[in-house]
């Protein structure tokens, strides 16, 4: 017996680390991968819960630091743009997406660190306070070899009556990235590839199963992905994809991505129906490899 409990003992000392790690701090936590930060994601972000920063294995950051912090000669344009970020233009009539509308968390965020996962609940609240829509986000963060994956999970609901999400195209799950890696503007010297083959600006409004840009940061290619889940409204879903960095997936902006009749988009959800939405962050450092 004492031979058997010994050999556990030897076989815990043995066994590798887990690489990811989570340290909650009030309202935020920071996720490492070893001695590395991999993110940090913050309850308190400027119009809501927010990833920032967020970093690809080596760790140079992909995503814009502003507004949360200024570096020279970043882009100050957007300050609604918060690098990782969930959120939507035409909620029952409220602008989440950079208007009057904010997303507050309610409590401090959940975490489960043996399964790598951040549980958040928020409010969706008018200019005047009013709740408009009750939310529970979800973050899972993973990491293998040359890449890394934030999962995010959005569950959307009202208790209050319907829920409506117009069609517009300001939203929705988005990620600001580095002006490298973007196609025009200053410091640009990114490329765009969607699943269907679309580059550049040809990837705005299209649908796609997934979009990557893909840039040399510190002489190194870098490409960051997001993913829809087959499982989602509208899948594949149509992109905001901008040429300066604004890589968002929207399914309801259809009059103005594919120039459908207006309000072919809009969803509208019964009382108390939920709306539920995954999407994947995919960073890699490395080539945009659409077979990878």
């Amino acid at each position: 017996m004492r031979a058997l409990a010994l050999a556990g003992v030897l076989l815990g000392a043995c066994a590798a680390p887990d690489p990811l790690r989570l340290v909650q701090a009030g309202s935020r936590v920071v996720v490492t991968e070893g001695s590395a930060v991999f993110a940090e994601y913050r309850a308190d972000g400027p119009r809501g819960p927010a990833v920032w920063p967020l970093c690809a294995p080596g760790g140079e950051p992909v995503t814009r630091a502003w507004p949360f912090f200024e570096v020279d000669g970043e882009a100050r344009d957007h300050p609604h743009h918060t690098s990782l970020w969930f959120a939507h233009g035409d909620v029952n009539g409220v602008d989440f997406w950079q208007g009057s509308g904010r997303i507050v968390a309610i409590g401090a965020p959940v975490m489960s660190a043996g399964d790598h996962r951040i549980e958040q609940r928020n409010e969706w609240r008018d200019a005047q306070g009013g709740v408009v829509a009750q939310e529970r986000r979800t973050l899972t963060f993973g990491a293998a070899g040359d890449v890394r994956t934030v999962d995010v999970g959005v569950a959307l609901a009202s208790d209050q009556g319907e829920l409506r999400l117009g069609d517009t195209k300001e939203g929705t799950m988005a990620l600001r990235l580095r002006q490298e890696f973007g196609t025009e503007g200053p410091g640009a010297a990114g490329r765009i590839l969607n699943s269907e083959g679309d580059r550049d600006g040809a990837a705005w409004g299209k649908r796609a199963r997934w979009v990557a840009y893909t840039a040399e940061l510190g002489a190194v290619p870098h490409t960051v992905a997001l993913f829809d889940h087959p499982l989602n409204h509208g899948h594949p879903t149509t992109w905001h994809a901008r040429g300066y960095g604004l890589l968002a997936a929207n399914p309801f902006g259809l009059a103005e991505f594919l120039r459908a009749t207006k309000g072919a988009g809009e969803l509208v959800l019964p009382p108390g129906a939920e709306l539920r939405l995954r999407y994947r962050v995919w960073i890699r450092r490395g080539p945009c490899d659409a077979a990878a």
